[in-house]
């Protein structure tokens, strides 16, 4: 499919093995609604061999996640030996568009202000952020992907990113993701945002708080705190709430937490495509194989909602299956449950 960008970026080589987070500049981007970002950039770590040497991974984050996958969020899995190993297979990881480190974003400057974008910054999707993903492989020499994985708005990406290219990905791994966004999600992004219009910094801390309860479990809340309380006289898992704002306060703005949630609101796979079925028609077509992974107790995107991911693909032709964390972690066990994450993604590849 054709990246909607009027720019071109120019054939770069992959930094050397191990460097931190770079950037790559990738001219005028058009975005779905149809403004134009003058100047894309994209932050980007790529770990292991490159093209020509070895297949391709890559890794997609979550909402508030960076490029630094493979010395971060997914440390655990990426490295010589590990379920991404990266002596066989390289492994990038690209900061969204929108995001906060490094990718333009809300707090990247406008070109015609020098000032941050900030509220201005134009809406985006998951299919826009795809496309980036795409133009960063491009302008990398990546032709082809082994495996297109990530949890989350990750997962949602990762679908968008086999369904731009479907002839160019072998594998796809979605985890605790849907095909499209149902309204409990949306309905508590929508409050999240709310309390980060009126409240500001504040809100944005309660944002971190209500979207925490979303992210773990009854049990996992259950098993780590109880009924326990600080010497201050708050409830533990109260405290724990606090820190978990608090630090995130520190780490990112309210603009970009916007941006991102209104991307994973408005996820859809078959918008414009004709439906799911003839979304996922197109995978079957281009031979994607998929892994589904949902989440035992996951109230966020739960098993039900990647079950239906799964069916919509088999229904469609798409070599697909369902495979499941257990764990009492909830929505957050794909940033938790490494031996588990490990069997399933060496599955994944080995298929």
């Amino acid at each position: 499919m054709t990246d909607r960008g009027t720019g071109a970026a120019t054939l770069r080589p992959l930094p050397p093995d191990g460097e931190p987070v770079v950037s790559l500049e990738l001219g005028p981007f058009t975005l779905d609604d149809g403004s134009t970002l003058p100047d894309l950039r994209a932050a980007y770590r790529h770990d292991g061999p490159t093209p020509d040497e070895a297949p391709q991974v890559l890794v997609i984050h979550a909402l508030t996640g960076s490029a630094d996958a493979a010395g971060d969020w997914w440390e655990p899995l990426i490295g010589s030996g590990r379920a991404l190993d990266t002596d066989r297979l390289g492994v990038l990881c690209v900061n969204l568009l929108g995001g906060r480190y490094g990718t333009t974003g809300p707090t990247s400057p406008h070109p015609h202000t020098g000032e941050p974008w900030g509220a201005t910054f134009p809406a985006v999707t998951t299919r826009d952020q795809a496309r980036v993903l795409w133009r960063v492989a491009d302008a990398l020499g990546i032709e082809r992907f082994a495996l297109v994985a990530g949890g989350s708005l990750g997962g949602m990406v990762a679908l968008e990113v086999a369904l731009e290219r479907p002839a160019h990905v072998d594998r796809l791994v979605p985890i605790a993701a849907p095909a499209a966004t149902g309204p409990m999600a949306i309905a508590w992004n929508r409050i999240q945002t709310t309390l980060i219009d009126r409240l500001g910094a504040e809100g944005l801390a309660l944002a971190r708080q209500l979207a925490m309860t979303t992210y773990r479990s009854e049990a996992d809340f259950d098993q780590r705190f109880g009924r326990g309380q600080e010497l201050d006289g708050r409830f533990s898992v109260v405290s724990y709430l606090d820190h978990q704002g608090a630090k995130l306060v520190d780490r990112f703005d309210g603009d970009t937490y916007r941006a991102l949630a209104g991307a994973m609101d408005t996820h859809d796979a078959g918008r414009d495509r004709g439906g799911l079925r003839a979304a996922f028609g197109a995978l079957a077509e281009g031979g994607v194989r998929v892994t589904g992974i949902g989440i035992e107790g996951d109230v966020l995107y739960g098993p039900r909602q990647v079950r239906a991911l799964v069916d919509a693909a088999v229904a469609a032709g798409a070599d697909a299956r369902y495979r499941e964390l257990r764990s009492n972690k909830g929505h957050d066990a794909f940033l938790v449950e490494w031996d588990q994450l490990t069997t399933l993604l060496r599955e994944a590849l080995r298929d």
